[in-house]
């Protein structure tokens, strides 16, 4: 039972934190039991575990679905990241090791040549495929965990990473309405220009200026998407 439920609680984990279970879904266990091809009980372990993590909540009605991150949710989550990553840029600049910096040059190259978010938004407007989206989405992520693990402090990079895995889901949710909110490629630059210096001052700073500007573009979408949630309510009364 124990390998079993391991394998659904990651595959349910990666359904939800990949977008094929949005924000705010309705989990049943028994749907979810087909999808995966097991029994329900691994099943509620793993929904145990989810909700420990907190990718799942209750609804209203007292029934489970997948976790919608407020504005409020938002904010903490960033305010947390800021002062942690900080943190992070300043050991990398004590610690990081010569392959650690070219990976980082390596996620600013991939960065570089993705498409544009202007070509990604008229994508989405046509209905197609989001694929270089979620490689934008990608690189972005990497670039974080590279920068944590290059910290030096294993304890610092665990503490991001369970961060890391909340702000998936909002990051879903805000970068489908604007890919502008991607647009990071020279915040991240600075970052690394810092660290291949080994000035860790420069490095915090780039790092609080990059997180508290994409804080704000997540906020503002988020308050676009609340906008748009209570015009859609009015019309329909």
């Amino acid at each position: 039972m124990g390998k079993l439920f391991s394998k659904t609680c990651l595959a349910l984990r990666q359904a939800i934190l990949s977008g094929n279970l949005s924000p705010g879904e309705s989990l049943i266990e028994q749907t979810l039991a087909n999808r995966f091809k097991v029994s329900r009980t691994p099943i509620r372990e793993a929904i145990r575990q989810l909700q420990q993590e907190g990718l799942i909540e209750s609804d209203q009605r007292g029934g489970l679905r997948v976790k919608i991150i407020t504005i409020a949710d938002a904010i903490h989550l960033y305010d947390c990241r800021i002062g942690l990553e900080q943190v992070a840029a300043a050991g990398a600049c004590e610690n990081a090791t010569p392959q650690q910096i070219e990976d980082l040059q390596d996620c600013l190259a991939q960065a570089n040549l993705a498409e544009p978010a202007e070509a990604i938004a008229e994508q989405l407007e046509q209905l197609e495929h989001a694929d270089e989206l979620e490689n934008r989405l990608q690189i972005d992520q990497s670039f974080h965990r590279l920068l944590a693990d290059s910290s030096g402090n294993p304890w610092l990079a665990e503490l991001l990473e369970q961060i890391f895995s909340k702000m998936t889901l909002l990051r879903l949710t805000t970068t489908y309405r604007n890919p502008d909110v991607l647009e990071i490629w020279a915040e991240h630059e600075r970052i690394v220009t810092a660290i291949m210096q080994r000035d860790p001052q420069v490095a915090a700073k780039a790092v609080r200026e990059h997180l508290v500007a994409s804080k704000m573009r997540v906020i503002q979408e988020l308050q676009g998407l609340e906008s748009d949630a209570s015009l859609h309510k009015i019309t329909l009364i």
